[in-house]
């Protein structure tokens, strides 16, 4: 498949510029950028489709997570040591 990208004559000096002090042709440079964004929205796509996923359950089940238990459980392993899980509560009275 063959695609072609028309840039503005400002964007197209801008590319050019970033990609000579990135030390790639401005080619290489787009590619790069493209496939970073793409990345970036796969990423983002399958963020929400988890988060929705995450609330179905909670929803369904009435089960989750105190925040002060995860923000805890988060520091700890940001620490690099073990911390004892969080366990799923019962958030329906």
């Amino acid at each position: 498949m063959a695609t072609s990208i028309k840039l503005s004559p400002e964007l197209k000096t801008r590319v050019a510029a970033a990609s000579k002090r990135a030390g790639k042709s401005p080619h290489a440079f787009m590619l790069e950028a493209i496939e970073a964004q793409t990345a970036q929205a796969e990423r983002r796509q399958r963020f929400v489709a988890e988060a929705i996923a995450a609330e179905r359950e909670a929803l369904a089940t009435g089960m989750g997570f105190r925040a002060e238990e995860v923000h805890a459980f988060a520091e700890v392993l940001a620490r690099g040591e073990k911390p004892k899980r969080p366990r799923a509560k019962s958030w329906r009275k």
